[in-house]
């Protein structure tokens, strides 16, 4: 199995949809995904998306 971690620094709607949607198209499987929060703000700074396909 291999795996693939994406890192969103601008966490958007958007950003996040765009690259599902590349990454996913290219045969990955979503996985799961994580954010960084900052304490002044109530939005994430950062988000991880992590994806995983076969090796075979």
């Amino acid at each position: 199995m291999q795996y693939k971690v994406v890192e969103i620094a601008n966490v958007t709607d958007e950003e996040i949809e765009k690259i599902l949607n590349q990454w996913t198209a290219e045969g990955w499987t979503f996985d799961t995904m994580h954010f960084a929060m900052r304490e002044s703000s109530k939005r994430p700074s950062m988000a991880f998306l992590t994806f995983t396909r076969d090796d075979g």
